[in-house]
Parts: C-alpha cells; structure tokens; sequence
C-alpha cells in the first residue's frame, strides 16, 4: 500500500511543496524537509520514504549547486528515527512486538515519547554540526517555484490509497486490544488496494486516459516491428538504409516516470517520456519506408523466425507480454519490483543462523551473561541492551539480526529465572523490549551502511545517481545524531519504565 501510494506521485508532490514553502532560506528549507520526511515515515516507513526521498533531494541539490551531503545525512537520520513509532514501520519493531508479546497499539504508546525526543534531538545534532559550513548555506540560489501537480501523475489514485492505508492503520491499532494477527487486517486492505489499481488502471487503459507513467503508447504493429528487427539484428540479417548505415532501433521497455530520473525538471515529467516515444516512432517509422523499397522482405524475415532458436522466441514473447503488461498495468508494473521480497530469504536466513547459535548453546551463555550484568534490574537492562542493540547493528547483519539476537537472549534470560525470585520479570522484559526497539531504530543510523536494509538501499540509489559517499564520511556525520539520540531515548524509556513499574 505504502509503494503504490509512493507511485502516485504524492511523495514527490508533498517534497515540491515543501521546497516552496521553504524558498531560499537555507535553515527553514532544511527544517521543512526534516519535518516532512518525519511525518511521512512515521506512516509510511522508512523505505518508502527513502526510494522517494532520496532521488528527490539527490535532483533538487543537483540543480540548485548545492552540496548533498547535509540534506541526505538529514533526510537518512530522520526516516529511520520515524520508523519506529508504528510496529509497521520497521520489521525490527514487529520482532520486538512477537518476541515480547506487546500490543501494537501499546508499542506506539511505548515509543512516541522516545521517538518526540530522538527526533528533536536528532535535529539540534544536525544543525549544530553543519552550522556556518559549507554544506547548508544560509541563502540558497533556488531555480525558482516548482510545479506540485506536474509530480502528481495520479491524483484519484493519491486520494484511494491515502485513505485505505490510512483507515488500514487505525483499524489495525483498534483491533490489537482484541489480540487479532496483524496480518488478518492488513491483508485485506492490501487485496483491496491491489484491486482497485488492477481495475483503475484497466479502465484508464481501456478509455485511453493518460496515466501520467507512459502516455505515448507503441501500436501492436509498431512493437511487431522492433521485435523482428532485434531478431534480425541479432542474426546478422541487419536492414539497411540507401546509405548503408544502419538504422538505430529503441527497443527498451516502457517505464513509469518518477523523479528518480537524473536531468532538469522538465525531463521529470511526462513529457521526457513522450520525446522518448516520439524518437522510437520516428526510427519505426523510417525504417518501415526502408523496408517498403524492398519487396518480399518482410516475407522473407518472417520466414526466418520460423526457424529461429526457441530462446530467441521465447525471449520475444515474454518482451512482448512484458510491453503489454507495463501499458495495460503501469502502477503494478511499477510497484512489483519494488516490493521487499529480498528482506524474505534475508530475514528467514537471520532466524536460521540465531537458532544455530541457540543450538550450539551460545543464546544460554548471552543470557547469563545479561543476567549477571544487570541483575534483571530494569535500568541497566535497559542501558545495556540499548547500547548493545546500536553497535550489534553494524555487527549482526544489519539492525534485523540485531533485533533477533538479542530478544532471544532477553527471553532465555526470563525462562531461566527462578520461580520465587523477588525480581519484577514483567518490568525487565518490558524494559528491554522497548529500550531494543528505539535501539533497533536508531541503529540504523549508525557506522556502518549495512546497519540496516534502508542504508544498503540509500547507498545503492545515490551510487546509481553518481554519489558515492565513503564509510568514512557516513560515519563521521551520524557520530553526534547516534550518541544523542540513544543517551535521549533512553533515558526517556527508563523514565517511562519508572512510571508503569
């Protein structure tokens, strides 16, 4: 829901606003994006955000000579603090809801406060770090007032989704006082999402609305035309012009326009795809008149795809399937790669390899260790687990492994206490799963880019960009924000904890 919501083009429309609003006053640009992409994370996640966020911020520097490093190192800090307010927002928090068994409504109430902290915090460390330097300007030379709805490419469609993702989380943090799975609720408002873009974008298609993601369309005889010259090509059997050169053919896939496309502005908008199209018509169309002026010729090449290898004809069925798909069904053409299925084996591999070690009896060495260090006494349990829950991010195989190893030895360590200890085990869990769960967060804005899933694919956006930031660098800018944000949050969670208990 939070990717197709994306696809709309609301993210992007709220960042030009945004960007308005701000003008050319440095600091208050700065503060704007901060506080959107918060908000946006809080209800989105971080992913979401940071696919968008980042090509946008990477754009809007880029035209405006601004050094990045200041408005990246901000957009990264305040989408990962954010994630950890709603248990949807970082699978971290839903490790931490399952292996603590916290209601997901009582896990929201648990971190507001420590995220409130984090966050402002976060931004003080920020600001005090990039103040009078050279990376965020006080004034800046803006190019000028960016147009909202020409980011926009479905508005009906911001409107659907907003809702239905929006009454998907209110439902969902009702129905969690009645112990109902979480996957019961969200299941069905995602079916429901699915649907509607089906049947949306069907419609669209079927009246020829433009979709805002491709509004030039190739013909079936055009596309019949650009799969037998691949073939061709590919043979050596190439169709000449007059002058014996050979005619340049575009045969690449239609894509959805988003501003994750580098260039000017103008080149974000539909209308770079509709100079794209026009580029491919004029080379099919020249060389449709080349292939008049020699009769038999297209008999002739039909005739040799007969007997051309089944791979080859496969591989132009399947371009074929493909081309249609993505004009008949741009919005799940463009939301299907973008689903998370690599956290799937990713995370399944992190659970084998800690019930390894809970094999091999390392899970039962931790816990005596955590119980001989804190004693099961809330606040330093709360301390320790925090701290080591920000530096076994950068160790563990990003923040999820993290979240994994150490709720396995928080639980070892409750089953093996005895029965008629005087120790509060229910204020030692709690205390531990809600200092892990603002550590599992906050851990991601960390050392190290494999900290988190949300590092590897901010560092993979910028490198495709042509930015390329180094270990270094990013550890340097995130030492203040990290150490202020995990002394803050936790504090606030211990003070919390002194209140419930």
């Amino acid at each position: 829901m939070a990717i197709t919501l994306d696809i709309t083009g609301v993210l992007q429309a709220a960042a030009f606003w945004v960007s308005n609003k701000g003008g050319s006053n440095g600091w208050k640009l700065f503060l704007y994006f901060y506080m959107m992409l918060t908000a946006l994370s809080v209800c989105l996640g971080n992913d979401p955000v940071i696919l968008s966020g980042t090509a946008f911020l990477v754009y809007y520097t880029k035209v405006n000579e601004l050094n990045p490093i200041a408005w990246l190192m901000s957009e990264f800090a305040a989408a990962n603090t954010a994630s950890m307010v709603l248990f949807v927002g970082n699978p971290t928090n839903v490790v931490v809801c399952e292996g603590f068994r916290i209601n997901n409504a009582a896990f929201t109430v648990y971190t507001i406060l420590p995220f409130l902290a984090c966050s402002i915090t976060c931004f003080v460390a920020l600001a005090a770090q990039f103040h009078k330097s050279k990376y965020l300007p006080k004034d800046l030379n803006v190019a000028g007032d960016l147009d909202v709805r020409s980011v926009l490419l479905d508005p009906r469609g911001a409107w659907v989704g907003s809702i239905l993702l929006g009454t998907c989380l209110v439902v969902i943090i009702v129905v969690s006082f009645f112990h109902v799975d979480v996957w019961k609720i969200s299941l069905p408002f995602a079916v429901a999402k699915f649907i509607y873009d089906i049947g949306w974008d069907h419609y669209r298609f079927l009246h020829k609305i433009p979709t805002g993601h491709d509004k030039a369309k190739r013909s079936d005889e055009d596309l019949a035309n650009v799969e037998e010259d691949i073939v061709l090509d590919q043979l050596g059997h190439r169709r000449e012009n007059p002058s014996g050169n050979v005619p340049k053919l575009l045969a690449e896939t239609p894509r959805a326009v988003t501003f994750e496309d580098t260039g000017n502005l103008p080149s974000l908008m539909p209308s770079s795809t509709q100079t794209r199209n026009n580029t491919r018509s004029n080379t099919m169309n020249t060389t449709r008149t080349i292939v008049e002026t020699k009769p038999g010729h297209r008999e002739d090449s039909r005739k040799h795809t007969l007997s051309f290898p089944f791979l080859t004809r496969l591989r132009l069925v399947l371009l074929s399937y493909q081309n249609g798909m993505s004009a008949r069904f741009p919005t799940l053409y463009t939301a299907f790669p973008r689903l998370p299925f690599a956290l799937i084996p990713f995370a399944f591999s992190q659970f084998i390899l800690i019930e390894g070690l809970a094999h091999q009896g390392w899970i039962d060495i931790f816990a005596r260790w955590l119980v001989i260090a804190t004693g099961r006494q809330m606040y330093p349990t709360i301390w320790l687990v925090g701290v080591l829950g920000v530096i076994l991010c950068n160790l563990s195989g990003t923040n999820i492994g993290a979240t994994i190893l150490l709720t396995k030895v928080v639980r070892s360590a409750l089953v093996s206490a005895p029965p008629d200890s005087d120790v509060n085990l229910e204020a030692f869990s709690r205390a531990a799963g809600i200092a892990l769960a603002v550590a599992s967060n906050i851990g991601a804005v960390s050392f190290t880019f494999s900290a988190s899933l949300a590092g590897l694919l901010w560092k993979q956006i910028l490198n495709q960009k042509g930015i390329f930031i180094k270990q270094t660098t990013f550890a340097w800018w995130n030492l203040a924000p990290l150490a202020v944000m995990t002394g803050v949050g936790l504090a606030v969670v211990c003070a919390e904890m002194a209140v419930l208990f």
